[in-house]
């Protein structure tokens, strides 16, 4: 018997396991990218009062927070998907993670291209594409879960 059952019984201790510490660390990412996205959404009528450029400054910032979090998600998604057997999982299962691996993909490029539009038009455009792939992949995440 180690000294944590000793002291506690059978009640589990509350150490942080590498699964918790794997999870947090994705939906701490995923917070970032998806609410940062949402966050300048909301704020740029009044960043677009504060000048020509500092639209062009507040997402250049941003961009500075949502790749690193993007990165994070991408590698702790496939450290998600490693620490699980996936032959006994359902197809349905597999299907919603094959679609969210694309939706993540679509999600990246698209704020990838809207970072890089020079038109008003383009800029809509891929920051809706980024925007929308970027929550649908955070519902399918949703999903996989459980």
């Amino acid at each position: 018997m180690d000294m944590i059952t000793h002291l506690v019984g059978d009640v589990p201790a509350l150490s942080p396991s590498v699964d918790g510490i794997r999870l947090t660390l994705h939906v701490l990412a995923a917070t970032v990218w998806v609410g940062g996205q949402f966050t300048v959404a909301g704020l740029l009528p009044t960043v677009r009062g504060l000048g020509e450029d500092a639209s062009k400054k507040v997402a250049r910032a941003l961009g500075r927070l949502l790749w690193p979090a993007y990165a994070v998600l991408v590698i702790t998604g496939l450290w998600n998907i490693s620490a699980f057997t996936f032959k006994d999982a359902p197809s349905a299962w597999k299907s919603v993670l094959m679609i969210k691996i694309t939706v993540v993909v679509i999600a990246g490029v698209g704020v990838f291209l809207h970072q890089r539009a020079t038109s008003k038009r383009g800029l809509a455009v891929w920051g809706s594409i980024g925007g929308i792939a970027s929550v649908a992949a955070l519902v399918l995440g949703v999903f996989l879960a459980g």
